[in-house]
């Protein structure tokens, strides 16, 4: 390879855009909403294991490539970008290559090399993650469970009551088998709901809550933050936990609620930051921190946080 060639090369890799499922980070400008770092990123639409057969196109219009890494085919999507360096998404549908338009192929291989040990460190990463989501899939129906609060939620059908109500259980100072606290949600429904009518019921008992919690841990942080939060909205998103603009609104994804506190403070406190620093810097961090010293310690778990799938009636 000729030295010119290395250097653009050397280049190229020193830019690299290192993406995990919720490490995508936007840098918006005021107000457009500033979203949290910890996001998930786009899916690709190459499936696992299909061969990736070069040259191939998907339906993106992205071409359908593989790679052999460490004796391993490795299959991908390349998407010519205009962009100014090469960079990786990982998604549970795959690898995810996104290069400038002008970058030979020749280059592009030469980076997956280079990378092959983290890039399979991440494929194997995103395949464990596949799995815990499908073990977190909701199967509708009485006595089904999901996590709320970061405790599991066992759904009751009661046809006697109506509305919902939710039994949090007795604590007991010594608990045995049979007294550990369990958290049951009544539901006003027959027992033979269909499976859309419990989904869309403990849904709506689910957003309440969020409302509720989020708004009150709003209040919490904003007075030592010295800020002033405007209105709060829930949000449906499937890109991002949160974002905050700078009329003060705050947009807080309602799914939250199913992680444990501290993970929706981290949230909360993150979002109400950027209401004093529109960005990421590490004048940001020291304001989170100013109000959730183990801050780090929570970006990590959400991170790994695998929500339930709610919308497989």
């Amino acid at each position: 390879m000729l030295p010119s060639k290395r250097r653009g090369l050397g280049t190229l890799l020193n830019k690299f855009t290192q993406l995990s499922l919720f490490d995508a980070e936007p840098t918006p400008a005021p107000p457009t909403p500033v979203p949290d770092p910890l996001v998930p990123a786009p899916r690709s639409r190459v499936q696992p294991g299909s061969p990736g057969s070069p040259g191939a196109t998907g339906a993106s219009g992205a071409s359908l490539r593989q790679v052999l890494l460490q004796g391993q085919a490795i299959p991908y999507e390349l998407k010519r970008a205009r962009r100014r360096s090469i960079g990786f998404t990982f998604s549970e549908d795959g690898l995810r290559v996104s290069a400038p338009k002008w970058v030979p192929l020749g280059d592009i291989d030469n980076a997956l090399q280079q990378k092959a040990d983290w890039i399979l460190r991440k494929l194997v990463e995103q395949r464990e993650r596949a799995k815990r989501t499908q073990a977190a899939r909701i199967l509708w129906g009485d006595g089904c469970s999901l996590p709320y609060l970061g405790e599991p939620l066992i759904v009751v059908l009661d046809p006697s009551m109506t509305g919902a109500r939710l039994d949090e259980g007795q604590a007991d100072p010594q608990p045995t088998l049979a007294t550990v606290p369990r958290r049951m949600l009544y539901l006003g429904l027959p027992q033979n709901a269909e499976p859309e009518q419990i989904r869309d019921a403990v849904q709506a008992w689910l957003q309440r809550q969020a409302r509720q919690r989020f708004e009150l841990r709003c209040r919490h942080f904003a007075e030592p933050l010295g800020v002033t939060m405007t209105g709060l909205r829930l949000s449906s998103a499937q890109t991002r936990w949160g974002s905050a603009s700078a009329d003060g609104m705050i947009r807080l994804n309602w799914r939250l609620i199913h992680f444990s506190p501290a993970l929706i403070d981290y949230v909360v406190a993150h979002e109400l930051a950027h209401l004093k620093e529109m960005n990421h810097s590490p004048r940001f961090w020291a304001v989170v921190r100013s109000v959730f010293p183990e801050y780090e310690l929570a970006r990590d778990r959400l991170k790994q946080a695998v929500l339930p799938l709610m919308d497989e009636a």
